[in-house]
């Protein structure tokens, strides 16, 4: 490679090859109908063959171009008839400037690199040169006209040179209409067809169109052209065919045009050709396996690379990276980064003016953190759960001092939304909490939601007491996520009827300012009417009505239900009237339990009447209302009773329950009559229900206390014993595991029922 050298002038870099210009010598450029003389200092000649090499740059429009020229016809008036200038195009923003290989000034020199390959750049972490990728190529002799406006086009790409042999014109050929002719090429006589007559082009051209060719999925075409120059590499004595930069064009059009198929051919071409490949052809091997969706084959090239004696470039490294990436390994990503870390801090990787790897280095580690972020985002979205890859990626990660930043974190935090999640998303809002001054609201919004989710309600709970503590200030979204998740708590309290929890979260909720509304304390109510706790029933509804929540019909429900089970009976009419008289309408559930009351109470005028009523009000009384009034008979010892409104409610043409045969039976054989409580027995069996073993034993039980003359084989096996529910008690620990919550082993203080607002406040 013929060694370079810049020339900074206004913001204008030259880059001329060493041609031995002697001092004083000059020519002049061009540029947007402006005229720049620049004199040229002297420097050791480097000839190639008969072809001398200058390559021309110029700032204009936010682009780096230049031209590059080759004619035996062109004079700079240096002593040098048969120089080649180059214009070239790359962008500003390019972080290597105006760097260029020379690669086409004769077979024996030819490096393989003239501008970097595009699809390398735009794979790496160097970015993409915006050289149009060979599409343009603007020549002294032979220049290349692209897209842009022809006056444009004139003005900065025109090449004047002014000695004492005079100034001849520019002849222009549309390379792009070259390639557009050489579309349907197939084999080199179909190449040779179109380009006899265009005279020596340089090898730039072909690579232009080479890589254009894949672009458009012609890889016939850009075969016909390659072997096309090797045909004039025979015809001229090596003095003109396919070099290194071809061939790696040729690979990188394979990619291009996904012709994979030809790789093998292409390798093949180069080894009989003597063109050894350099890092450039790697690393188009390995974007072509990368392609193919073979990244393991894309890593052994990395360690051909460096086992061949090569340097890697930055190329070579994002593109193993993004092979880690396509084989979800971040781990293998994350130690390709700290071996180059190592290399590069021992400074085991040398400088090369083509590489600016300290910039380099910052792009690689930022590309490497992406590369993690992005497989430990595909492990959340997967099927599987890998929550625990993910959690030992981030350690590793910590280890290697390249943690994610704090918006990775949150997008990874986005990304669970399982309930297996939660473990991932405890320690990612862990880490930004402590890490990073600021977190997101809707990201721990998003975190309570997902611990809801996973039933961890007192992780959800810790949350949002970060946000009261440490900000930001919650919303209503926080707001209702919270409550959902008391309300979830409470449901599940009132089932299992551990009122004592579901006064300690009513209690934590306004401790958290959070007020309950009637779900909640309702919620408690029915928990306190489950466990026959009548007096914390009747303090909370006070408390309730005290925070200024007014009562439900079911909360009146709930309280004439504890009243009842207690046998209030007195207590429980003055409820009722209570709630009549503030215009609340009863429904089944509470005239049920009034008819309880009252068959309690032995006023079965009253039942009746409140039946009647029930009716006038569109409410049918149904057979849960009637089981009460026969179980308050059995209560009693009046089974004549029970059995009379068993007959009542066979004439409204309801059909008994299992609830209404076993009361009945076991009213009937306490009150001595084992005959009817037996037929009875038969009865239910002859309806397909399964009555409880309760019943049989007293069924058997009854008949031989009074020696009743009933077939008790006619009643079948004993039914087994249904499991008996556990004490509301014992089913703390249940609840605990369940709620995710901590239990107290401090005894619960009666004080807790029933706080008065100025004590809460003080």
């Amino acid at each position: 490679m013929q060694a370079l050298t810049t020339l900074p002038s206004k913001g204008d870099l030259w880059v001329i090859a060493q041609l031995g210009f002697e001092l004083g010598s000059s020519f002049r450029i061009q540029n947007r109908k402006r005229r720049k003389r620049i004199r040229c200092c002297g420097f050791p000649v480097c000839q190639s063959g008969s072809a001398g090499s200058l390559l021309l740059s110029n700032t204009v429009r936010g682009f780096r171009r230049g031209a590059c020229c080759g004619s035996n016809k062109f004079d700079l008036g240096c002593g040098y008839p048969n120089l080649k200038v180059a214009f070239f195009c790359i962008p500003k923003k390019d972080p290597l400037n105006a760097l260029v290989a020379l690669a086409w000034g004769s077979e024996q020199q030819a490096t393989g690199e003239f501008l970097k390959e595009g699809p390398d750049v735009a794979n790496g972490v160097s970015g993409k040169i915006a050289s149009t990728d060979g599409d343009y190529l603007n020549v002294r002799e032979v220049d290349v006209v692209g897209d842009n406006d022809d006056d444009d086009k004139r003005e900065d790409d025109n090449v004047e040179s002014t000695e004492k042999h005079g100034e001849e014109k520019s002849s222009k050929v549309d390379v792009r209409s070259l390639a557009w002719s050489l579309r349907f090429a197939r084999t080199a006589d179909d190449v040779e067809e179109v380009l006899k007559d265009k005279g020596e082009l340089p090898l730039q051209v072909y690579s232009s169109m080479i890589r254009g060719f894949g672009r458009d999925k012609r890889m016939h075409s850009a075969m016909a052209v390659v072997e096309w120059l090797k045909k004039k590499k025979l015809e001229a004595n090596g003095l003109v065919g396919p070099n290194l930069f071809i061939y790696n064009s040729l690979l990188g059009a394979i990619k291009q045009s996904q012709e994979f198929e030809e790789m093998d051919n292409v390798l093949n071409d180069m080894a009989q050709e003597g063109v050894l490949p350099n890092v450039v052809t790697y690393n188009a091997l390995m974007a072509i396996y990368l392609e193919q969706g073979r990244p393991t084959e894309a890593l052994n090239i990395l360690e051909e690379i460096q086992k061949k004696g090569l340097n890697l470039s930055p190329v070579s490294y994002s593109t193993a990276l993004l092979a880690y990436r396509r084989m979800e390994d971040g781990h293998g990503a994350l130690r390709l980064f700290i071996e180059f870390r190592e290399k590069y801090h021992k400074g085991d990787i040398k400088e090369d003016a083509d590489e600016d790897w300290e910039n380099e280095f910052a792009k690689l580690e930022k590309y490497t953190l992406r590369v993690c972020y992005q497989v430990m985002r595909g492990w959340l979205v997967n099927t599987e759960n890998l929550s625990t890859n993910v959690l030992k990626l981030l350690t590793d990660m910590d280890n290697a001092g390249l943690p994610p930043g704090r918006a990775e974190h949150e997008r990874l935090l986005w990304a669970c939304t399982r309930e297996e999640h939660y473990i991932v998303v405890k320690e990612l809002y862990s880490r930004t909490r402590e890490k990073h001054s600021e977190i997101s609201l809707s990201v721990c919004n998003h975190a309570i939601w997902l611990m809801g989710k996973a039933k961890k309600w007192w992780a959800a709970l810790e949350i949002y007491e970060d946000l009261l503590d440490k900000g930001p200030k919650p919303n209503n979204m926080s707001y209702e996520l919270v409550v959902s998740h008391f309300n979830f708590l409470l449901s599940a309290a009132k089932k299992k009827g551990l009122w004592r929890w579901g006064v300690r979260l009513l209690n934590k909720m306004e401790d958290k300012g959070l007020k309950p509304g009637s779900r909640e304390w309702n919620s408690v109510l029915i928990a306190c009417s489950k466990a026959s706790e009548t007096s914390a029933a009747v303090e909370i509804f006070k408390r309730m009505v005290q925070q200024g929540e007014k009562p439900t019909i079911i909360s009146y429900g709930a309280l004439l239900s504890a009243l009842e089970k207690k046998k209030l009976y007195d207590e429980a009419r003055r409820v009722w009237d209570h709630m009549i008289s503030v215009g609340v309408e009863p429904n089944l559930y509470a005239y049920t339990i009034l008819a309880s009351v009252f068959t309690g109470q032995g006023k079965f005028n009253l039942v009746d009447s409140l039946l009647k009523e029930m009716v006038s009000t569109g409410i049918d009384p149904t057979v849960v209302t009637y089981n009460a009034i026969i179980s308050g008979c059995a209560r009693q010892g009046k089974s004549s009773v029970a059995y009379e409104w068993f007959h009542r409610m066979k004439v409204q043409n309801l059909s008994p329950n299992e609830i209404t045969y076993e009361m009945l039976i076991e009213a009937l054989t306490k009150d001595g009559k084992p005959r009817i409580a037996y037929e009875l027995y038969l009865r239910a069996q002859s309806e397909g229900l399964n009555l409880a073993s309760k019943a049989y034993d007293a069924v058997v039980q009854s008949s031989q206390v009074y020696k009743a003359t009933v077939n008790l084989t006619a009643l079948g096996p004993r039914p087994p014993d249904k499991k008996k529910t556990l004490h509301i008690r014992k089913t703390l620990t249940e609840f605990c595991n369940l709620a995710d919550v901590p239990r107290r082993s401090k005894p619960f203080d009666r004080k807790e029922i029933y706080i008065p607002q100025t004590e809460r406040t003080s």
